[in-house]
């Protein structure tokens, strides 16, 4: 059975997919650890006005967040590299 999002629902761009995928090559994380990337509305002063977190839950183990001050569509992989890779979850 092929499921329909919701009305008004959009499906997730396939930058969404790539950035996921990317995060998963990046970490070296295994099939059961989720990604999870969601674009935020940021209210802070000297910031975009969309931010975009990515968030990492592994089955057993803690989970670790980022924040990239920028809209999704626009972060690169070498983006997304710099920030897993040099900077600490928040």
């Amino acid at each position: 059975m092929y499921l329909q999002p919701r009305p008004g629902i959009a499906w997730p761009s396939p930058h969404l997919r790539e950035l996921k995928d990317a995060v998963h090559a990046l970490l070296g994380l295994d099939d059961d650890t989720a990604v999870i990337i969601r674009q935020l509305i940021g209210g802070e002063v000297g910031y975009p006005p969309l931010k975009t977190v990515v968030a990492v839950l592994p089955m057993d183990g803690e989970a670790h967040r980022w924040t990239l001050h920028r809209p999704a569509e626009q972060i690169t992989e070498n983006e997304l590299r710099a920030t897993l890779l040099h900077h600490r979850p928040s």
